[in-house]
């Protein structure tokens, strides 16, 4: 008989796997994220620029590589005379915030529900939440997200609430269609019969075999979460100045693509560069944390 696998064991599985599987888009997608990561930690440490400092001699400063460019403001400065690079290293602080905790917010509250949906299958806790799930995914998540930000203020904390609480409705789905699949295999009929309580069977034995297809998922929502975010700023109705965000400077070089084109391009790669890093990386975390990839012997008795 198969047992459920320990978490040490699929610990040691993907530690393998890691290795197997490394692809070049992959491991561009971890570098390039973890150097993003790192950057917005030690962000007042390393920012050549006060990025808030305002200098009106030095406004619309074309990049080091440029006529009248200056190796002082290495990708230029804005239409007040910002330094574009630091304000691109601070930029990223507030989208990885975004990025990260709102979907920690609709990863949780999609997780539980999910697990509940899924372990309950058929019973009027399994229709009454899925009900609303349908609901919820009927409507454009970008289309709630904006009449919640017309309700209340704009601004960071409502921002990712916002996100977090509209966008819990797809984890909900993904994470109870895993668990009608393992709730039928065999340990899990085995703890029931020995009478194991459900609290049990739902976090030893369900949660760690849903938790890979999950986490994959959630790495993909941190891409979508900051373009909503990028996209809400943008239009003003995002994370609100001082603050300083990429879809903000998109919107201060909007006016001057013709003319001072860096002001809008760099914040523009900035959030393709960040989207496409986290979606090489979550494509490579499915490929490692996929069972179905994983070898017979994965599945080897404990």
């Amino acid at each position: 008989m198969k047992h459920k696998i320990s978490f040490s064991k699929q610990l040691k599985n993907i530690g393998s796997r890691i290795l197997e599987l490394s692809t070049p888009l992959g491991m561009i997608g971890l570098i390039t994220v973890s150097i993003i990561v790192i950057l917005a930690i030690i962000a007042p440490w390393v920012v050549p620029h006060d990025p808030f400092s305002m200098d009106a001699t030095k406004r619309l400063t074309p990049p080091f590589w440029m006529d009248g460019g200056s190796s002082t403001y290495i990708l230029g400065t804005d239409h007040v005379g910002r330094d574009l690079l630091s304000r691109l290293i601070y930029g990223s602080r507030v989208s990885l915030l975004v990025g990260l905790l709102s979907v920690l917010i609709a990863g949780i509250i999609g997780l539980f529900l999910g697990l509940l949906s899924g372990y309950f299958g058929g019973s009027w806790i399994d229709q009454s939440i899925m009900r609303v799930v349908d609901a919820m995914l009927a409507i454009p998540t970008l289309l709630l997200v904006l009449v919640a930000i017309v309700v209340f203020e704009p601004g960071l904390v409502t921002l990712i609430l916002v996100i977090g609480l509209t966008s819990w409705a797809q984890y909900t789905r993904l994470v109870r269609g895993e668990v009608l699949s393992v709730k039928e295999r065999e340990f899990v009929q085995s703890a029931k019969t020995l009478g194991a309580s459900n609290t049990h069977i739902i976090s030893k034995h369900i949660l760690p075999n849903v938790l890979s297809s999950f986490i994959v998922v959630a790495t993909i929502g941190i891409a979508t979460a900051i373009m909503t975010e990028s996209s809400l700023s943008f239009l003003g109705l995002g994370v609100q100045p001082p603050d300083i965000t990429w879809g903000s400077m998109l919107n201060d070089g909007r006016n001057y693509i013709a003319t001072s084109w860096w002001i809008a391009t760099f914040p523009g790669l900035a959030i393709t560069v960040t989207v496409l890093a986290i979606t090489f990386l979550g494509d490579w975390l499915r490929d490692i944390l996929d069972p179905k990839l994983k070898k017979g012997g994965d599945d080897d008795d404990e």
